[in-house]
């Protein structure tokens, strides 16, 4: 990859990542005080419905975007500015249909919706949610027009309006219903009314980009596009031939949330929990433990997915011995990130959920076990973005989507039995997690060995297990002596983790688990290397020479 369009490249992906890093910051934050107006039963309603309307927008943008920012690309790249409004026109119809209908089947088929969720209190809130789709289908267009033109910085400022926008406009309709005296079930749903706006928002933003992008465009567009029906069917097939395998592959994982979410509402009630009872669980279960399980993962795959392209131009390239050393890379610098925060988040579940929602503390009770069992699942998770990564550089589409496949059966049947058992009840939910991202692990580390084969896998995972399991435990003990004097703090909890952080890394570089190419492969890497190399935290150039000529 040429040094200029792998800047271009690394700078795109670190603004988008830094992006999504903050909006789910910021989701976070929204779900603090959305948990004190609408409560655990109110939040679970809520839920509910944003769970129905995520499988809609997954399945109408999760690959379409990506397919579309690919044909301009190459239409681009061929200098044919015809072809590139064809393709933009063309895309957008089908993104406008799809809005359209993904809303008219959630406004009309709501009452159904919460039959089959045993949750029939979410009607209204599913209503109010409906027509975001729309506008989701609309920013999606939009924004795979800007990503064609490797324009990254509209699709970050919308996410990020989309997600201001949520967050303000949410809590002031729910604060407003709430001092109009509504019930829990109304409440909700103006809640996401604010959810509906929020993204409109981000919407009339992304559309006044595109008419100041005007002249980019008529530089490109020095003629009108001439109506071709045969190309514009054949440019409609393509965007299908992209796009079907990449939503079938998201899709699965939307299902898979849809079916835990009715699991657990259906099993729990048939377990002698109340309809209320069921969407308090299931509203402490998502607004706590999954949202803090949502936000590791992203903080980790916004450092470890910048590989990917490198991997891409190796494979290109027919270099065996940069593949493997790419993944291998890959693969540590994901369990480097990822096991500490799994096993932190396991140790630390409860404090850490006292820290950020200290005023609802029977959410917190009855979240803080479900988000310890969830935390191993974090590294699973992020295994799981890296594995589909290498798998999809070396375009075997089909690959990932069987593997979820099996994991979304298997966490069904566990799910089914284990919320249904009465000992166990919600925690069925998070195992049945670690079951289906176990599964998925497994089958994708066997289908990438297949294509390409890395060595020591034990020193990759291992090291990075065997110190995080000594910092989080030393940690963990000091936490249990200070709370001992001092009683459970804020300072108590931040000083534990700060002290685990420290170890750590300490650990890490005691172990040799910090290489060299890890660091240069990211943003800054080599300012990095050598803030390292001065502390004598990182082996020396000359070491990494010949440790590499001894594995040779």
């Amino acid at each position: 990859m040429p040094s200029n369009a792998k800047k271009s490249f690394f700078s795109g992906v670190l603004t988008l990542s830094l992006s999504t890093v903050l909006v789910k910051i910021i989701g976070l934050i929204y779900k603090i005080p959305m948990l004190s107006y609408l409560g655990s039963e109110g939040m679970g309603y809520f839920n509910s419905a944003y769970e129905i309307y995520a499988l809609f927008c997954v399945i109408s943008t999760a690959g379409l975007p990506v397919a579309l920012s690919v044909m301009i690309s190459g239409a681009l790249a061929k200098g044919d500015g015809e072809e590139v409004r064809r393709v933009y026109r063309t895309a957008f119809s089908v993104f406008l249909w799809i809005g359209i209908l993904g809303t008219a089947v959630m406004l009309l088929f709501a009452r159904r919706f919460c039959l089959l969720m045993k949750s029939e209190q979410a009607y209204s809130c599913i209503l109010s949610i409906s027509p975001t789709v729309f506008f989701v289908c609309i920013a999606s267009a939009l924004r795979g027009y800007f990503q064609g033109f490797q324009r990254m910085l509209p699709t970050a400022l919308s996410q990020i309006l989309e997600s201001v926008g949520k967050l303000v406009f949410g809590l002031l309709f729910a604060r407003a219903a709430l001092i109009r005296g509504c019930d829990t079930p109304t409440v909700a749903a103006f809640a996401g009314i604010g959810l509906t706006l929020g993204t409109a928002v981000s919407v009339l933003y992304l559309m006044i980009e595109k008419i100041r992008f005007r002249k980019v465009e008529t530089g490109l567009f020095l003629s009108k596009a001439e109506k071709m029906p045969e190309k514009y069917r054949e440019i409609r097939k393509t965007l299908a031939r992209l796009a079907i395998p990449m939503t079938l592959g998201a899709s699965l994982v939307s299902v898979t949330k849809l079916i835990d979410m009715t699991m657990i509402l259906r099993r729990l009630q048939s377990i002698g929990f109340s309809d209320v009872a069921a969407n308090e669980a299931y509203g402490s279960y998502t607004t706590l433990a999954l949202s803090l399980f949502g936000l590791l993962p992203s903080l980790v795959n916004a450092v470890a997915l910048p590989l990917v392209p490198l991997l891409s131009a190796a494979i290109a390239a027919g270099k065996k011995r940069e593949q493997e050393q790419i993944v291998k890379t890959s693969y540590r610098l994901t369990a480097m990130l990822a096991i500490p925060a799994a096993l932190g988040i396991s140790a630390y579940a409860r404090p850490i959920l006292l820290l950020l929602f200290g005023k609802e503390p029977e959410a917190v009770a009855t979240a803080a076990p479900l988000l310890s069992c969830l935390g191993i699942s974090i590294f699973l998770s992020c295994m799981i973005t890296a594995t589909n990564s290498v798998l999809h550089a070396y375009r075997v589409v089909n690959r990932p989507i069987l593997s979820m496949l099996v994991g979304a059966l298997l966490k069904t049947a566990t799910a089914y039995f284990l919320i249904g058992n009465a000992k166990i009840a919600m925690l069925g939910a998070p195992i049945s997690s670690f079951f289906c991202n176990a599964a998925v692990v497994v089958l994708n580390l066997w289908f990438s060995a297949r294509l390409c084969r890395v060595t020591d896998l034990r020193s990759v995972f291992g090291k990075p297990l065997l110190s995080s399991t000594l910092s989080i435990g030393a940690s963990y003990l000091a936490y249990l002596l200070l709370t001992e004097k001092l009683g459970e703090r804020v300072t108590v909890t931040l000083a534990s983790l700060a002290f685990a952080g420290v170890l750590y890394l300490f650990l890490s570089c005691l172990f040799g688990i910090f290489h060299r190419e890890d660091i240069l492969a990211l943003p800054m890497g080599e300012h990095i290397c050598r803030i390292l190399q001065k502390c004598r935290l990182l082996p020396s150039e000359k070491r990494m020479k010949d440790d590499l000529k001894t594995h040779q």
